[in-house]
């Protein structure tokens, strides 16, 4: 991984096969849709990438109210990566975006709750998340 710095932007502009073989290498079922995927991440609210040179290495989004509320739904970074502050610095791009609102939502599980920890989350008081998922990768 040395060499080329590693760099963070914006853009909308990721070629889906990059962003299929980031979740593929993380296991995200999502992979499997990747038309789908790839409009989730261009019309969400914010998309923040991180690039090792040409290679993507790293998403996560936002969905937001605007004003209020925003929810983290994909934070990735490729594995070989872990470890490196790339999730890191992808969540604090995502978080310096809404630093001015009320509430700031993830779902974390397995190794993800110390990451965020670690990001300033807490468990959201006696609260248990629920939902309706058709993926089959938790």
């Amino acid at each position: 991984m040395t060499g080329t710095a590693i760099t963070y932007g914006d853009t909308r502009d990721i070629g889906i096969e990059f962003i299929v073989a980031l979740y593929h290498a993380n296991g995200w079922s999502s992979a499997e849709k990747p038309d789908l995927l790839q409009k989730a991440l261009v019309n969400s609210e914010t998309l923040v990438s991180a690039w090792h040179g040409e290679r993507l290495i790293g998403v996560g989004n936002a969905i937001s109210d605007g004003f209020l509320v925003v929810y983290y739904p994909h934070l990735l970074v490729l594995p070989e990566y872990h470890g490196q502050g790339v999730g890191a610095g992808l969540m604090q791009r995502l978080k310096d975006r809404y630093r001015n609102f009320h509430q700031h939502i993830v779902v974390a599980e397995g190794r993800a709750v110390k990451f965020y920890e670690k990001m300033g989350f807490v468990r959201a008081g006696k609260t248990e998340p629920m939902w309706i998922y058709s993926g089959d990768d938790h």
